[in-house]
């Protein structure tokens, strides 16, 4: 059978990991430079190449980011009959009868078995270790090349520990890093576009997803040095502002209270049923501004709570307003203006994340851990912004 290919555009920053002599190719890579797009080029050539029933991989930490890639190299080749498809499956079936499976990491015993001809392994810096060991070991036959691609996420993972070796010129592995600055230079991203989101972002988010380079705080949006300069005992001053992050499922309702220095004077961390809870709420905050998180079930307590403490606000959690949040109380803690005492608010610091997505920088405790503290800081927060003009931005 023939099949007449020509490669789409690359530019020469693609053409060199893509064409690359290497098994392995490891890529540091800035958020939106084309890695995805490159491979998916790259992922297609080696499925030409396939008998009937040999198989490509990509894989991804999720099911819906495995997805999306199914849909974008189906949608790039212009021959629409080209492919069999099978969309339960995120399988697309060559004209030669080779295979190219879209595969989620979530579940690494379900990558062990197969023999696979070639990979690419997408976002590996966000997938588990184990995820790698099923990949490879499904190479070892075919003796198939793999391209890991992703942003960085800090110096304590696996993903970096594996660049590192590749840096360092580990056998049959070769290390690329592309930054923002390659894909202005390559007239993939504007100049403004990247000056904006360093005028937008705190320096070590800047620096991962946009320069390549890992922090050695990682994905810790506050950074522990600055955490650990904001340790500070409890005050005995009364709260000016309260914030409240109302306990859902297995997690705490916790109350934090800042008085007018911004120092946290007040911590309460419980989990009750909703009537103990809305009560002890109001015995606390009485006629004192607050913020509760009013998101899903939050929201007729906080009406309640609202009817006895008037001066109570109700705030929704969104992807944006949270990102918000967390960048304002990030630019805070930077700043050495804000106070907490040691134990479980400065303990969720430290573990506190961020994680990049396609609408924006997604902030939460790693899986597992908790968060609310961390809410009923930035709510705390928030409400001194409600309350009292001029001292900080109001979001």
């Amino acid at each position: 059978m023939h099949i007449q290919y020509k490669r789409p555009f690359v530019t020469d920053y693609q053409r060199r990991i893509l064409d690359s002599p290497a098994r392995y190719t490891i890529t540091a890579a800035a958020t939106k430079v084309g890695k995805t797009a490159s491979h998916i080029i790259w992922l297609f050539e080696q499925a030409l190449t396939l008998k009937e029933n040999q198989s490509v991989w990509w894989v991804a930490p999720v099911y819906q980011q495995a997805e999306i890639a199914f849909n974008r190299m189906r949608t790039q080749v212009t021959n629409k009959a080209f492919f069999k498809v099978n969309e339960s499956k995120l399988r697309l079936t060559t004209p030669t009868g080779g295979i190219i499976q879209f595969k989620s990491a979530e579940k690494p015993d379900n990558l062990y078995g197969d023999d696979v001809y070639a990979a690419v392994f997408d976002e590996f810096t966000r997938a588990r270790e184990e995820a790698w060991f099923a990949l490879r070991s499904t190479l070892t036959k075919t003796e198939g090349k793999c391209k890991l691609i992703g942003n960085v996420k800090g110096k304590k993972n696996w993903g970096y520990k594996l660049s590192e070796r590749a840096r360092m010129g580990e056998l049959n592995y070769e290390f690329h890093k592309i930054t923002a600055y390659d894909g202005v230079n390559a007239g993939i991203l504007k100049i403004e576009e990247v000056e904006q989101a360093k005028r937008d972002l705190p320096q070590h988010i800047f620096s991962e997803l946009y320069l390549a380079e890992p922090t050695e705080d990682g994905s810790n949006p506050f950074g522990l040095s600055f955490i650990n300069q904001c340790i500070a005992p409890l005050s005995n001053r009364p709260a000016e502002w309260y914030g409240i992050d109302l306990a859902k499922y297995s997690d705490w309702t916790v109350i934090i209270g800042l008085d007018a220095e911004y120092k946290v004077c007040h911590f309460d961390r419980f989990q009750m049923d909703w009537a103990q809870t809305e009560q002890r709420i109001i015995r606390t905050i009485g006629n004192t501004p607050a913020a509760l998180d009013s998101t899903g079930v939050g929201d007729p307590i906080v009406e309640k709570i609202q009817r006895v403490c008037p001066r109570a606000i109700g705030v929704k959690f969104t992807s944006v307003s949270k990102q918000q949040m967390m960048e304002q109380l990030t630019a805070d803690v930077h700043a050495g203006t804000i106070k907490f005492p040691e134990g479980v608010i400065a303990d969720e610091m430290r573990n506190f994340e961020f994680e990049h997505t396609a609408t924006g920088l997604r902030y939460s405790a790693p899986s597992g851990l908790h968060d609310d503290a961390v809410c009923a800081l930035a709510l705390a927060r928030y409400c001194s912004q409600k309350n009292k003009k001029g001292v900080f931005v109001i979001i």
